[in-house]
């Protein structure tokens, strides 16, 4: 996150309220992330309730910040909480996060640990357990959203440049590609599951993801 953006998300931080945190549920595994972090004399907890973006008014997520098990802060979302000797950034993405780091006033980073009840800890746990079966994963996952999206952005051209105002300045175009509907729903949902397992692990593509 730059400095400019840094200090625009700081403008939208609220005070916390004191309350404390409420331990990670066996229903929320894709509905709340929790990751925290050990700073030394105290430790700090990031949770994200991913529903509140389909309920706000301007479709933007928020996050709270738990101070040694105390509400310290929230805002929306991208946000820069600073914390002792840096920042804790936050960002989400259409399917969960995308970054939850702690970044020093030197440069350095540190991705937060997720609870190890979350879905994001049962993957970390998982890729632990078994590294090489998970990078199998990891890189399954990405050539999915390579091919989905090689073969179903010529298909949505196709669609686009048969809307009237657009067929009239630009003309048609017709997709090298055409596929049944069945293999296009099953790209899609394939694509939908790639970026879902990708955010687990905090990877995040702008292209491959957000068209994911």
């Amino acid at each position: 996150m730059g400095e400019w953006r840094r200090r625009r998300a700081a403008k939208r931080i609220k005070p916390g309220t004191g309350r404390e945190l409420q331990p990670f549920r066996w229903w929320q595994p894709f509905a709340r992330s929790l990751y925290s972090i050990d700073l030394g004399r105290n430790v700090y907890t990031v949770d994200v309730r991913h529903r509140r973006r389909f309920f706000s008014e301007d479709g933007k997520g928020t996050a709270d910040l738990y101070l040694d098990g105390r509400h310290h802060a929230e805002s929306k979302l991208p946000v820069a909480f600073p914390v002792p000797g840096g920042t804790i950034e936050v960002a989400d993405s259409p399917f969960g996060l995308k970054r939850c780091h702690y970044v020093s006033d030197e440069g350095g980073e540190r991705q937060l640990v997720p609870d190890r009840a979350s879905a994001e800890g049962r993957r970390e746990h998982f890729a632990r357990a078994h590294p090489v079966l998970s990078r199998v994963i990891g890189v399954t996952s990405v050539a999915v959203l390579v091919i989905s999206v090689l073969l179903l952005i010529p298909q949505l051209g196709e669609v686009v440049f048969k809307i009237p105002p657009v067929a009239e300045r630009f003309g048609t175009f017709v997709s090298p590609v055409a596929l049944p509907v069945w293999l296009n729903t099953s790209l899609t949902a394939g694509a939908v599951l790639a970026s879902i397992e990708r955010a687990l692990r905090l990877r995040h593509s702008w292209f491959l993801d957000r068209l994911g």
